[in-house]
Formats: structure tokens, sequence, C-alpha cells
């Protein structure tokens, strides 16, 4: 009963966009194949070298589409600096939305399309948007929010990271 209270709870904050911060050490991210918008492909080795955001979102998701423009703004500000972005939309999301928003938006990283869902669940079995994770230079996951995080403290980490080498 308590867990399932906690679960509510959580899904009740989420929902109201108050953000979730769980931190999993270091775990290694996930193998995985992101099919990017252009058709090409890009894998969970690829993002090695460079500390990457893995953003789950969907453009039905209040939040998600709240929070793109500071997700916009981090990666404007670090992307010369060896971050990226990869934003990965939900396999519910229809394709045409997901282009169209990318587009209009003029989204400067790479969106890819979780088609059948092999992504999200590979990823812990992602099913709440948005999730996002942070992975190091080693390819290893270092933190995760669920829901927007909190941005200030998501730059440090990057800075942070980014220092390592």
């Amino acid at each position: 009963m308590k867990k399932a209270l906690i679960g509510i709870g959580v899904a009740a904050l989420v929902a109201a966009g108050a953000a979730v911060y769980l931190t999993t050490g270091s775990t290694a991210a996930p193998a995985s194949t992101f099919v990017l918008l252009d058709g090409s492909k890009k894998t969970t080795a690829d993002l090695r070298g460079r500390v990457t955001l893995v953003n789950f979102w969907a453009t039905s998701c209040v939040t998600c589409v709240g929070e793109m423009p500071k997700i916009v703004a981090t990666y404007d500000k670090y992307k010369d600096r060896g971050y990226d972005t990869l934003a990965v939309a939900m396999s519910y999301d229809p394709p045409a939305y997901v282009v169209n928003y990318t587009e209009t938006r003029k989204l400067p990283f790479q969106v890819a399309i979780d088609n059948t869902g092999a992504v999200a669940k590979a990823w812990g079995d992602v099913q709440l948007t948005p999730t996002t994770f942070v992975v190091d230079k080693k390819g290893e996951i270092v933190k995760r929010y669920v829901g927007e995080p909190n941005f200030a403290e998501l730059h440090q980490l990057i800075e942070k990271l980014l220092a390592q080498t």
C-alpha cells in the first residue's frame, strides 16, 4: 500500500510539473539505436566522448514543450565545449507532429523517434515525460530527472562533467 501511495504521489508531482530528481549513480547507458528524423541512426556508443543530455519527450506533453526552450538554451551554451543533446520522441507521438515541432521550433540538436518503444524500454522503461538522462563522456548515466530539471543545477552538473578528462 505504501509503495502504491508513493507512486501516486510521484505521478501527481510530475503531472503538476514538479521534477523528481533520481540519481542513478554511474551506470552504463543501455545499448540503443536511435532513429533520427533524417532516417540516419545513432547508437549509444556514438555518445561517448561528449556529455550528452538524452531527453524523452512528447509533443502532447505540456511540461516537455515548456522546458524545450531551456533545453535549447542549454545546448547552445555548451555545444562548443563537448556537450550534445538528443531528444527522443515517445512511440505514441505521431511522427508528423514531431517533425513539425522540430522544424517550426528550429531545434538545433538531433531528434529521434522511438517508433517501437524499444529505446524507452531499454532506458529503464520510460513512461513518464519528460524523462531526462545526463550521460558523461564515458557513456555512463550520472543523473536522471523525471519532470523538468532544475536548470541551474543541471548547468552545474554539465560544467563539472565537461571539466572531467
